[in-house]
């Protein structure tokens, strides 16, 4: 950075510039944020880690600690409810994952590697987007780039034993679990490869020891870090709750599996996720809107219009509609085990992977259409493409580049991909944790081609 001082600074306030664009045309305060807020005002003003029910603060599990006490921090030094402070220090944080990408790239590719993955991360609209917006990306994102970078540092000095990097690899994991449960997939994904290096120093009789020592660390700093929030929960709720609940609920708070089943035995990308599945429970379901790969039969068609008839007289999920869904989900299954197990979970990942990301822009999910304004269809397609490019930039990276621990890499993108296929939701958002992964990879392949006009 020292060396190419003009460089840097020019991208800084070029990603700079991108995020407050982002932050002023496009600030995105959800429900999710005010719930995460409702929690964090709670802990800082009354010392409880809760939600408020109708004037009444309960102690909750429904979310982890780590994006709360962020807000919290936020909200004791400009305010409670200071959501323009907290998208500006988010701004700040996803600044700093350009940084921690960057050193990524020059430590696996090369020095121009680097300054190309600063250069196209700073560029990046997606991360931006969600710089802007009061959820918990921005952070898991951060963490995750950090944890690593570690591991890369701590992977290069294997030979040296030294345990810092793998310490400092340990906590940025702990800190995703912290902020989102899903971050333990990172924790497994460097696990997958730290085992693949020890089973391939054990079959050419290389030493393994520090292999082992690494693997060690990593698991047991994260595992450290969740023993406070489990014993909280075990004194507060009497629950033994190292994460939070799959669903976000609550105790004996009803979940419909059933329902949730019969989701998956047909959902294949984001738009039916806002038409039909945030709906249940709470709000009318417009059955019309089904795609037609819901129903096997006219019959089966029939059952599920009247399940949804039924539901829409209160909006609520009992245990028998729940049951009725179930059945269905059943019948679908045995039908057709491969659309359910391999076929529908590849197009969920494929929908989350090169969908155009415009969700908290206001852009009609149903862009192919092009039934909105010129400006939005034009949105849509130009993030679609750049989206694409990125992807295919990654791909040309991972095979065509020279990327040392490059496995890790593809081990963590390949496994989150994985476990989110077999969500019944899948939302593009899900996929912003393996942007730092492929921003690496990305620049590899971008290598060559621009870093000598850089």
């Amino acid at each position: 950075m020292r060396k190419r001082a003009r460089f840097v600074l020019f991208v800084a306030i070029a990603g700079l510039a991108l995020r407050l664009l982002f932050l002023f045309s496009f600030p995105a305060v959800t429900d999710d944020s005010r719930l995460y807020a409702d929690i964090a005002k709670n802990w800082l003003q009354h010392g409880v880690f809760g939600i408020t029910d109708n004037g009444v603060i309960k102690p909750t599990f429904a979310r982890l600690p780590g994006y709360p006490a962020f807000l919290a921090f936020v909200f004791a030094i400009f305010g409670a409810d200071n959501y323009r402070a907290v998208l500006l220090v988010q701004v700040i944080i996803d600044l700093a994952t350009c940084v921690v990408v960057a050193d990524m790239a020059r430590r696996t590719v090369s020095e121009q590697a680097g300054k190309v993955a600063f250069l196209i991360t700073a560029l990046c609209p997606f991360l931006a987007t969600y710089s802007a917006a009061a959820l918990t990306e921005t952070l898991e994102i951060f963490f995750t780039a950090a944890a690593l970078d570690f591991a890369v540092v701590g992977l290069t000095q294997l030979d040296k034993r030294k345990i810092l990097p793998w310490l400092g690899c340990g906590a940025m994991v702990g800190a995703t679990i912290l902020v989102r449960p899903d971050g333990g997939i990172l924790l497994a994904s460097v696990g997958v490869y730290l085992a693949y290096l020890l089973f391939n120093c054990i079959l050419r009789k290389r030493p393994y020891a520090a292999m082992i020592r690494a693997g060690l660390i990593v698991a047991a700093v994260p595992l450290a870090a969740l023993i406070p929030w489990t014993i909280r929960n075990l004194h507060t709720l009497h629950r033994f709750q190292p994460l939070a609940p799959r669903y976000a609920n609550e105790v004996g708070e009803f979940i419909p599996n059933g329902f949730n089943r019969w989701t998956k035995t047909w959902m294949e990308d984001y738009v039916s996720v806002q038409e039909i599945y945030w709906n249940v429970p709470g709000e009318a379901v417009d059955a019309s809107k089904l795609p037609d790969r819901a129903f096997d039969s006219a019959e089966q068609r029939a059952r599920t219009f009247e399940l949804f008839d039924a539901y829409n007289l209160d909006h609520d999920m009992t245990p028998e509609l729940d049951a009725g869904f179930a059945e269905i989900a059943r019948e679908r299954i045995r039908a057709h085990p491969l659309r359910y197990y391999l076929g529908l979970p590849v197009l969920r990942i494929a929908d989350m992977w090169l969908r155009p990301r415009t969700e908290l822009m206001g852009a009609d999910p149903r862009w192919w259409e092009f039934n909105e304004e010129p400006r939005w269809s034009f949105l849509s397609v130009s993030f679609g493409i750049i989206n694409l490019l990125y992807v295919l930039a990654a791909m040309a990276g991972a095979v065509r580049g020279r990327i040392s621990w490059a496995g890790l890499f593809l081990a963590f993108i390949l496994i989150r991909s994985a476990f989110l296929g077999s969500l019944e939701n899948p939302e593009p958002r899900y996929t912003l944790e393996c942007f730092p992964a492929l921003l690496v990879l990305a620049s590899a392949a971008w290598n060559t081609h621009v870093s000598g006009r850089l």
